[in-house]
């Protein structure tokens, strides 16, 4: 088997697994949806386990709920990067439009994180009899909608009355340049008992993939949890509505997060602060999960005051961001098993772009330093492939007059090889050690949020979207023609006419892929071309002038 049907088996059988996982993804049977506006979320009060009270206390129980807000009652903030819209009932984030980046389906609009098509948003409330939770009744106390100029921070506080004179307030703090939002629960204790309670913060999210996913390009959507115990824990959203998902439940570090291609929201307690994790199919819903953290709070004397506060990122995967956020939080930038691998060569990529200023010619720059840092390997394989090009008249001709005998044609090749000091597998070893770092280098290039709406030249305005005009794709599929034709014929005319088709099957999936993975290709085959050529020209010349030596 020569170095390019290698190639192709490989990328064949790694192609057909992941399209038999993402059909079966796709085409499994859900529970119905059912609608729900913003801001009428479903599920009970989450009750803390008795590990997580307080000393002397016990856990708080859930009690009635207080007055239900109106449907639909909201308003709306912004700042620099966002715009807010806070739902009156429960005082929920009910939808976060990003200003920066532009709505897959529809470049004139912004991205929109929370929304009510997806039943995304991020709730919080205390826990215990009378306490305001993410069904309660909200008002707003007077304040700006908007970041002011030369303000750093722009705060909404949200009142609510509780029982026994208590009074409670919820406080969003927002900054100029951040995607992090604090979270902050404040009590005055009316009554006459000291008052222990705790407070829970969650995302609700349907477990559909949000736009731009298909079957060949496919990235994990659902809850995740992280602890310095457990480290980072993706959790199917299908286990949670069966309730089988296993994940750490308590901790007194780490972060709760919704994931989803290119963005995150995750709720992040303060370090050292006890937690309790949960996941559950929220109520009245056939496919919404909730995920969420209870923290709790410090006792409250009579006549006193206390708080709580969470931080909450809401924005796009940025790693550097990411990582002065939490640790481990830059980890929903997943790599998968290849991590290892992935991670230097995205910080390559960035380095490249910070130096040249554009994503698209930091990929093909990144691309010229792998292929060169494979010279060698690349060299062997074609050396091997050139050597195989030169024989396979010969190769021809045993088929011709041995074809009736397979026993004999097989001793006979292997007699050819050994007389002409070429071995058929000498390339496959430099190929399989590139083969990681490629598929690396592809997940790099799928997950980093910095292509998307990312333009290269003339037509390509978005990397992370596919060629709107499939130039790139059908320049590909030229190149890995050319490819083919530089390549030994297969002696087997089934075998040939396979290789020959090969390029337009590749082709067609790349198709649908995004413009800088197909860009990376093209740059790819293009210097593999160029290489493959000339160590060809080489090789055969040299046999050439072998042949005319001995006669």
């Amino acid at each position: 088997m020569d170095t390019r049907r290698l190639i192709l088996v490989i990328i064949f059988t790694l192609s057909s697994f992941l399209l038999w996982e993402n059909w079966q993804k796709y085409n499994q049977p859900k529970p119905p949806a059912e609608a729900a506006a913003a801001g009428s979320a479903a599920g009970s009060v989450p009750r803390p386990s008795a590990s997580l009270a307080a000393p002397g206390s016990a856990p708080a129980a859930p009690g009635a709920v207080p007055v239900a807000a109106p449907a639909g009652e909201t308003f709306t903030v912004a700042t620099d990067l966002v715009k807010a819209t806070i739902a009156a009932q429960g005082g929920d984030l009910v939808q976060l439009e990003l200003l920066k980046y532009k709505a897959h389906e529809n470049k004139d609009k912004n991205f929109v994180l929370f929304d009510a098509k997806h039943q995304y948003m991020a709730q919080s409330g205390l826990v215990g009899e009378g306490l305001p939770n993410h069904r309660s009744l909200f008002k707003r106390a007077a304040g700006p909608n908007a970041l002011a100029e030369g303000a750093n921070e722009l705060k909404v506080r949200l009142e609510a009355a509780a029982a026994n004179g208590t009074k409670v307030a919820k406080t969003y703090t927002f900054r100029r340049g951040s995607y992090v939002v604090d979270v902050t629960w404040e009590i005055a204790n009316g009554g006459d008992k000291p008052l222990a309670t705790h407070a829970y913060f969650q995302l609700q999210r349907d477990d559909v993939a949000p736009a731009g996913e298909t079957a060949m390009v496919s990235t994990f959507t659902g809850p995740a949890v992280y602890t310095d115990a457990d480290k980072y824990q993706k959790v199917d959203a299908g286990d949670v509505l069966k309730d089988k998902a296993k994940f750490a439940k308590t901790a007194d570090n780490g972060w709760l997060a919704m994931v989803q291609h290119y963005f995150v929201s995750a709720w992040v307690p303060k370090d050292k602060t006890p937690r309790e994790f949960y996941m559950r199919k929220a109520e009245g819903s056939g496919n919404v999960i909730q995920a969420g953290v209870i923290v709790p709070v410090a006792e409250i004397a009579p006549g006193a005051k206390g708080e709580t506060a969470v931080t909450l990122f809401a924005g796009p995967q940025e790693q550097d961001a990411l990582k002065k956020i939490a640790t481990g939080l830059d980890l929903v930038v997943d790599y998968g098993w290849l991590t290892v691998v992935a991670a230097p060569i995205f910080w390559a990529l960035e380095f490249i772009h910070k130096l040249v200023g554009n994503w698209g010619w930091a990929i093909v720059i990144l691309t010229i330093g792998i292929k060169a840092a494979f010279y060698p390997l690349s060299a062997a394989s074609y050396k091997s492939m050139a050597k195989m090009r030169v024989l396979t008249p010969r190769l021809m001709q045993l088929k011709e007059r041995y074809g009736d005998d397979r026993q004999r044609l097989n001793q006979e090749m292997m007699k050819l090889y050994q007389t002409e000091k070429v071995n058929p597998l000498g390339g496959c070893l430099p190929i399989l050690v590139q083969i990681p770092v490629f598929i690396a280098l592809y997940w790099v290039l799928l997950g980093a949020v910095e292509m998307r709406d990312a333009p290269w030249i003339l037509w390509i305005n978005d990397l992370a979207s596919a060629d709107p005009y499939y130039i790139l794709p059908v320049v590909m599929v030229a190149t890995m023609l050319i490819q083919t034709k530089l390549n030994p014929t297969p002696p087997d005319p089934i075998q040939a006419k396979v290789m020959m088709f090969m390029p337009f099957m590749f082709g067609a999936m790349f198709f649908f892929f995004p413009a800088g993975l197909v860009l990376y290709w093209v740059v790819n085959n293009v210097l593999s071309i160029a290489q493959q050529w000339q160590i060809t020209r080489m090789i055969e010349a040299g046999g050439k002038a072998a042949n005319d030596a001995k006669a």
